[in-house]
C-alpha cells in the first residue's frame, strides 16, 4: 500500500473562498515563523463549517483555519477559543496538534484565524480509503480506539491545568444546552423546516442534573480524528476543537452518536453519512453507550434524553449552516439539501420520544400489575407463540432485560 495514497489531502480552493497567501505569509514571518519558499495552497472539503487550508512551504507543512464568510453564529466559529483550548490541552491530552500562531487582526485576511502544524495521517471520512481493507475484527478495534480516546478526554483533570478552568460555566450545563440550542434553532429557522416545538418542550421537561463536569470535545466524529498510516486502527490525533468546553460527558456522547449511522438506517441518513460507522464490525449505537458507561463508570437513568438532545443539537448545527445557504451567504452546493436532513432528524426525535413515553407509561401503570400476577419474562416465554409475540410487541424490551437481571441477581445471592 502506498502511504501517500491514503493520506488526507486537500483539493482546489473553492470559488469565493480564496486565501490571501501573501498576507498570511507576511504575518507568519512577523510572528517569527521561519518560512522557506512560496506555499502550495489546498483546501479541505470535509468540514461543513470553518474553512481549512493546507500551506505547504519548502520547510513547513501547516494548516490554517478561519471562519466562513457570512457567519451567523459567532460562538460556533470562535478561532481564538479553538486555538486557546488546544494550546491549554496539549500537555494533558496527547492527541492535540501543535499550535503555531493565532491572528486576531482582521485586517490581515478579514477574519480571525490560527495556524497549526499538520499531523500526517488518515482521516476516516464517510468511507475509508479504498486501499485500506479492514476485516470486522480490525474495524471493531478501530471503533473501540475512537471511543477510548473520547473516554480518555473525559478523564483529563482540568483542575490541574489553569488555562482550562475558564472554558465552561460550571454546573447546569445540561439545562443551558437545552435552552441555548432551542434559542439558536428558533433564530436560524427557515420556512421549510420543522419547528421542533414538541422536541424542545420534551427536552426541557426531562433535563437531568449534570452527571459530572469535564473537558468535552462537543463535535466528536470519526472524521475529526487522525489515524496512524502504519496502523489504521490507531488514533494519533483529534481535530476541530472549536466547540470544546467544560460540560457533561454524557451530552458529548449523545452528540457524537447523532452522527452514528448504522448499516440499516434509512436512505436519507445513509446519504448524509460522514463516517464509516456502517462497516461490519462497528458497534451499534446501543453497544457504544454500553461500552462507554462500562469504561467511564458513569450511570445513565434516561439515555433517551441524551440521544434526543444529540439529534436536536445536530439539527441546530445543520440549520445554522443551511440558514447561510438559504440566505445566499454561501453557495456551497453541499448545503443545498440540509433542510431534508432536518426533517429526518425531527422524525427520529419524535420516534424516540414516543418510545420513551410509551415505556414510561408501561413502567408506571402496567408493570406493577404484571408483577403482582407473576407474569414475568419467564412466564411470558411459556405462552403460545402467537400470544407470546403479541405480548412482546407491546411490552418494552427493558422489561425482559430487567426481569432477567433480577433473576440472575437472585440466583447469585
Amino acid at each position: 500500500m502506498s502511504t501517500d495514497s491514503v493520506l488526507d489531502k486537500g483539493g482546489a480552493v473553492r470559488e469565493g473562498e480564496e486565501l490571501d497567501v501573501e498576507a498570511v505569509s507576511a504575518w507568519l514571518r512577523e510572528q517569527g515563523v521561519l518560512l522557506e519558499g512560496e506555499p502550495v495552497i489546498t483546501q479541505f472539503s470535509g468540514g461543513a463549517s470553518n474553512w481549512t487550508y493546507r500551506l505547504q512551504y519548502d520547510n513547513q507543512d501547516l494548516i490554517l483555519r478561519r471562519p466562513p464568510k457570512g457567519t451567523k453564529a459567532k460562538s460556533a466559529h470562535d478561532m481564538v477559543r479553538e486555538y486557546k483550548v488546544q494550546e491549554a490541552l496539549k500537555e494533558a491530552y496527547p492527541y492535540v496538534p501543535k499550535m503555531i500562531a493565532l491572528c486576531t487582526d482582521e485586517s490581515v485576511i478579514g477574519a480571525d484565524f490560527y495556524v497549526m502544524e499538520r499531523m500526517e495521517g488518515i482521516i476516516p471520512r464517510a468511507n475509508l480509503p479504498k486501499e485500506i481493507d479492514l476485516d470486522p475484527e480490525q474495524t471493531r478495534q478501530l471503533c473501540t480506539n475512537v471511543i477510548d480516546a473520547l473516554v480518555e478526554l473525559h478523564q483529563v483533570d482540568y483542575t490541574q491545568h489553569p488555562n482550562l478552568l475558564d472554558l465552561g460555566r460550571g454546573e447546569g450545563y445540561c439545562e443551558r444546552q437545552v435552552s441555548g440550542w432551542s434559542e439558536r434553532y428558533v433564530k436560524a429557522k427557515t420556512p421549510n423546516v420543522p419547528s421542533y416545538a414538541i422536541v424542545r418542550k420534551w427536552l426541557a421537561k426531562h433535563t437531568p442534573a449534570d452527571s459530572k463536569t469535564c473537558v468535552i470535545h462537543n463535535d466528536w466524529r470519526f472524521d475529526n480524528v487522525i489515524l496512524d498510516v502504519n496502523d489504521p486502527t490507531k488514533v494519533i490525533g483529534v481535530l476541530d476543537w472549536e466547540m470544546a468546553t467544560l460540560g457533561d460527558p454524557l451530552m458529548d456522547l449523545g452528540s457524537a452518536l447523532a452522527y452514528w449511522i448504522e448499516a440499516d438506517d434509512n436512505i436519507v441518513m445513509q446519504q448524509s453519512r460522514r463516517q464509516p460507522t456502517h462497516l461490519e464490525g462497528m458497534m451499534t449505537r446501543d453497544e457504544v453507550v454500553a461500552y462507554y458507561v462500562d469504561k467511564s463508570g458513569l450511570t445513565v437513568d434516561n439515555w433517551t434524553f441524551y440521544e434526543v438532545f444529540g439529534l436536536f443539537r445536530l439539527a441546530g448545527i445543520i440549520q445554522q449552516i443551511y440558514y447561510r445557504y438559504y440566505h445566499k451567504q454561501t453557495t456551497n452546493p453541499a448545503f443545498k439539501n440540509f433542510w431534508l436532513i432536518n426533517h429526518v432528524l425531527h422524525a427520529k426525535c419524535l420516534k424516540l420520544i414516543a418510545q420513551y413515553e410509551g415505556e414510561a407509561l408501561f413502567t408506571e401503570h402496567l408493570q406493577p400489575h404484571l408483577q403482582d400476577n407473576g407474569l414475568d419474562a419467564a412466564a411470558i416465554e411459556q405462552l403460545p407463540n402467537p400470544i407470546q409475540q403479541l405480548v412482546k410487541s407491546i411490552i418494552p424490551k427493558s422489561y425482559f432485560e430487567q426481569t432477567t437481571s433480577e433473576q440472575k441477581s437472585d440466583f447469585t445471592q
